[in-house]
């Protein structure tokens, strides 16, 4: 499977979820046997049951600070910043739209009171590093919003609910959202019964939403994303007694990019450009907890490798047949 065309498969756009849920727990699961390629469908809640004490749940920490602001060029043209990280006081990268029309140089308004934007450097495609006249925090708290994907059609109320209970470590343009679907008390209930938990960092790139380009697969390069694996998540790895199970493909490509051999991780820092697709063999993870991705995805991509081709297109089917709710705010799948 190493054409992109592999990967494709026919989405309605009904079933593209623009509002999460009011009971986090309450969204469907779709529970995929590893071993048999068998369906079985349920609730989130169900995890109590299919979970099992000495088991390890390794989630991403990471939380959503990227902001969306507007403002105008002076000679009146609007422009959008997505500021996805601050570089020093009072300047941050960021992608621009539209991107070509701000050279370095460039003055962005934000109307009367609010400090102004300069463009000061000019990185690949849209991206810019922007410094401010002044302190630009209550502007981003007036004006900046919470960016969604762009499937997603309007705001949300509460833009926690685009966050995860697990989202502590700042710096991510895009929520880990497998882990939407945990709550508190939920995870309390699980760390009773003897499943733990270990946490992961992820800083989630808007690179995320951006499709594979390119027919055959040996040729995408993957964007780089920065992850972290601290000790105490090694040390629980390499003591778990049951099964060790990733919330969300960020969690499983970080413990794979720290992997040393089976169960074995090393821990630190760094930039990780893997690509995990089917060929690929997997040293830590026993199963994972994902939603359900668009298609042409490294995302789809990496379930296959983990689940086989021919048995997650049949879930994706049965998902489609039986009206599940896909992508960020949608609906929950369990490969183990």
């Amino acid at each position: 499977m190493d054409r992109l065309s592999d990967y494709d498969y026919e989405l309605p756009e009904s079933l593209i979820a623009q509002t999460p849920l009011d009971d986090r727990a309450a969204a469907r699961l779709l529970w995929l046997h590893r071993a048999t390629g068998t369906v079985e469908h349920g609730h989130f809640r169900d995890v109590e049951k299919i979970l099992q004490p000495g088991d390890l749940l390794v989630v991403n920490n990471t939380r959503v600070t990227a902001r969306r602001i507007f403002g105008r060029k002076p000679t009146g043209g609007e422009v959008e910043l997505l500021l996805l990280h601050e570089l020093g006081p009072w300047r941050f990268d960021c992608l621009a739209r539209p991107g070509r029309r701000l050279p370095v140089g460039s003055i962005i308004e934000f109307g009367e009171g609010w400090p102004v934007a300069t463009v000061v450097a000019v990185s690949d495609g849209p991206t810019r590093t922007v410094e401010f006249s002044d302190d630009p925090r209550a502007l981003l708290a007036a004006a900046g919003t919470v960016p969604l994907p762009p499937y997603i059609a309007n705001p949300i109320e509460d833009p926690e609910r685009y966050q995860t209970v697990f989202a502590q470590a700042g710096g991510s343009a895009a929520a880990p959202t497998a882990g939407l679907h945990f709550t508190d008390e939920l995870v309390t209930r699980l760390r009773t019964q003897g499943v733990d938990f270990a946490e992961v960092t992820l800083n989630v790139g808007i690179d995320t939403f951006r499709p594979v380009q390119v027919e055959q697969l040996d040729l995408h390069e993957m964007h780089g994303e920065t992850c972290t694996l601290p000790t105490e998540t090694a040390e629980k790895i390499h003591g778990c007694r049951g099964r060790v199970i990733a919330v969300g493909t960020t969690s499983v490509r970080t413990l794979e990019t720290f992997a040393l051999g089976p169960r074995r991780v090393e821990t630190g820092t760094r930039s990780t450009s893997l690509f995990i697709r089917p060929g690929y063999q997997f040293q830590i993870i026993d199963g994972m907890f994902t939603n359900f991705h668009i298609p042409r995805t490294t995302m789809l991509m990496m379930i296959a490798a983990f689940a086989g081709h021919a048995a997650v297109f049949e879930a994706y089917r049965q998902a489609v047949e039986q009206r599940y709710r896909f992508l960020s705010f949608g609906d929950s799948m369990l490969i183990l």
